[in-house]
């Protein structure tokens, strides 16, 4: 019995949505053989992950406060994606707009209105669609390859928010740590409960995610955005501009980008400090892959994507795990995902006297 990979005339519909349950499994198994091999319970294990993040209606307001800033970055990423758009850094344009938006939030005194909070979303939107256009630039202008240059510029970042925590914005009462004042209570993003960390940023995430649904497949401007990266010949035959794509989708997706870190730290945060970049837009990466692009896709992804977050720190205080834990939980579901996908344009095929193939 041989076992082959037989090509697909067309690509199948079933396995676009089973895929990523089969990389979910996948992972769960994995990650059963690591507790056994690490020697822990692995039921234990699983229920940090899995059953500890929903719980309560406490766990689940922290669930969808994790969630939040992953489903807005990558509701920007997928149109970047579905563009042809490959911008990887949106880790660095989350940081940038937390960034901008810190420094509108610390002008702020106890004598400042409420509005304030609209104009810190503001500017982490154009904090971080300015971070995204220096990426646009280099494209447009002299052919770089985006990838590499977004990836780069999270470094960038990076090393620009150590300096401002360490020098202008760094608190003068703060004890010498590396950290901006706590904002002003009038600058904290309102909170949908009492008692709870969610904020207003939830039902901003599920607005966005509706309207991402409308732009991409209600709307001529959403088609030619798909079709002017996928296809630049085509596009152009069309009357559809390739280059327009580029700008549009790389400025939506650093202005989400940006959007979340402003959220961040004027909500669960506080305050500027240097561990606001948490690896969101990194992680966002993953939850839109797994999440197929589509806004509801990625709705449940991103909420998947926060309880291994969660999880991650449950296995880590309760059961002396290592931190690193989360890392290793979703880079085996990115492992599994793309090794699954390949079920998407091939069969696997038993070649035996009588070949037998899945469906």
């Amino acid at each position: 019995m041989i076992l082959k990979l037989e090509a697909r005339p067309q690509n199948s519909t079933l396995w676009t949505y089973a895929s990523p349950l089969l990389a979910l499994a996948i992972t769960v198994a994995i990650g059963i053989c690591l507790f056994i091999l690490l020697g822990k319970d692995p039921i234990r294990g699983l229920q940090m992950f899995f059953w500890e993040p929903i719980r309560s209606g406490y766990a689940w307001g922290e669930l969808m406060v994790k969630a939040t800033p992953l489903l807005i970055i990558a509701l920007g990423l997928a149109v970047c994606f579905r563009s042809n758009v490959w911008n990887i850094g949106a880790e660095g344009q989350f940081i940038f707009g937390a960034l901008i938006a810190s420094a509108v939030a610390l002008l702020a005194d106890k004598d400042t209105s409420r509005g304030i909070v609209v104009f810190i979303l503001l500017a982490g939107i154009l904090g971080g669609m300015f971070w995204s256009s220096i990426v646009g630039v280099l494209r447009d202008k002299f052919n770089a390859n985006e990838i590499l240059v977004s990836l780069m510029l999270v470094y960038v970042a990076d090393s620009l928010l150590g300096y401002m925590v360490n020098g202008p914005l760094k608190d003068p009462n703060g004890f010498n740590f590396p950290q901006s004042k706590t904002f002003e209570m009038v600058t904290q993003i309102p909170r949908l409960l009492s008692g709870s960390r969610m904020s207003i940023g939830l039902p901003i995430a599920m607005a966005l995610a509706a309207a991402l649904w409308v732009f991409l497949f209600r709307t001529r401007a959403g088609f030619a955005q798909q079709v002017g990266g996928l296809a630049p010949a085509a596009a152009r035959y069309a009357g559809f501009s390739s280059r327009k794509a580029l700008w549009t989708a790389l400025l939506i997706s650093g202005g989400a980008a940006g959007l979340a870190g402003a959220l961040e730290v004027a909500g669960p945060i506080g305050q500027l400090t240097p561990y606001v970049p948490a690896g969101y837009g990194f992680a966002a990466i993953i939850v839109a892959f797994v999440g197929r692009l589509h806004p509801v896709g990625m709705i449940f992804s991103a909420i998947l994507m926060s309880m291994f977050y969660i999880g991650g720190e449950l296995a880590q205080s309760r059961l002396g795990l290592p931190k690193s834990i989360t890392g290793v939980f979703q880079g085996l579901l990115l492992f599994s995902l793309l090794a699954c996908d390949t079920l998407l344009a091939y069969r696997i095929v038993w070649r035996n006297k009588v070949a037998k193939a899945l469906p």
